[in-house]
């Protein structure tokens, strides 16, 4: 039910937090993030997804969460529509309701992916976001390079909508590969705005590393709105995110190779018991599992099953086992 790895942090990054400490790193850094780190996710952009940014381009925050957050403060206007593809992760919605913004849900019945029929079918003239989540939370579906492709276009015809691309999953992918739809469209690049971290890729939840890359401007109205809110990320966790973006990459190979065991495990043992279904995710680390087949069925105390949250509140009060 939580959104992180059971694996520890690699040793490589605790030792450069440690080194970070001994060498009195320890008071505040720049509000948007140190050098050090900002050259590092720009390399990091470039080797991954052949994207060029520049210092100014870049602010860190405090998780991928608050980058989203400033980013949506610092850009939605009241009556703002956001297009917010469905299932999606839980704070999309609450984010954009905050700052007086309209999420518009579109349920993704095909794969549980946007289309581009879809995507078209929902613009107006007060559309100005779109929220592109690959791998997906909670689905696990990632976007083939031709479905960005064929969304791009779309995005083309309608110049006043921008796009943000949540990519915090984007090292954990099982039969897929990874694309990021600034990538595949360069004449989206100055509407599309790149948000990651470390959190998942490196098993570094608690450390509080995100980022976000895009057109100077509204990075710098983000990182103004962060000086007079939480003021620069914690600076012994940048070192270590530094390290981490820098350093050896060969364990994640082996992780996703454990994750992909999990999960073929998992799907085969959900779809073999009775009313489940689960289809299989191509990244991130969880399972949405339908449970339409036991809408109506009774529990043995007698309670009748009318919808997902009293089959959660079932398998949490005769089974102990917590999903969301």
């Amino acid at each position: 039910a939580a959104g992180e790895q059971d694996f520890d942090t690699p040793d490589h990054i605790k030792k450069a937090a440690i080194q970070a400490i001994s060498e009195g790193k320890t008071k505040y850094t720049a509000v948007d993030g140190t050098r050090e780190l900002k050259e590092a996710i720009i390399n990091k952009l470039r080797k991954d997804n052949n994207l060029e940014y520049t210092l100014n381009q870049i602010c860190v925050g405090t998780g991928a969460k608050q980058v989203l957050f400033n980013l949506f403060m610092a850009t939605i206007n009241s009556g703002d529509e956001v297009i917010i593809p469905a299932p999606y992760w839980v704070s999309y919605v609450d984010m954009v309701s905050l700052f007086g913004g309209l999420p518009v849900v579109v349920e993704c019945k095909q794969n549980f992916k946007l289309t581009a029929e879809l995507l078209k079918s929902r613009i107006t003239k007060k559309t100005k976001w779109l929220i592109l989540n690959s791998p997906n939370n909670p689905a696990g579906a990632v976007y083939t390079c031709d479905e960005l492709k064929d969304i791009a276009q779309i995005l083309l015809e309608y110049p006043h909508m921008n796009v943000v691309t949540d990519d915090i999953y984007e090292h954990i992918i099982y039969d897929e590969k990874f694309f990021t739809i600034a990538q595949v469209e360069p004449k989206l690049y100055d509407r599309v705005f790149v948000v990651n971290g470390v959190s998942k890729a490196y098993a570094m939840t608690g450390w509080r590393i995100g980022y976000i890359a895009g057109r100077s401007d509204v990075v710098k109205a983000i990182s103004t709105l962060q000086s007079q809110s939480t003021s620069n990320p914690n600076s012994i966790a940048q070192a270590a995110a530094a390290a981490a973006l820098n350093g050896d990459h060969s364990f994640l190979k082996e992780r996703t190779r454990i994750f992909k065991s999990r999960r073929d495990f998992m799907v085969k043992e959900l779809n073999s018991a009775p009313g489940l279904s689960a289809s299989v995710p191509q990244g991130a680390f969880y399972l949405f599992v339908s449970c339409e087949g036991l809408l109506s069925k009774s529990t043995k105390s007698g309670k009748i099953i009318n919808n997902d949250l009293d089959f959660t509140e079932y398998l949490l009060g005769d089974h102990l086992v917590a999903v969301v």
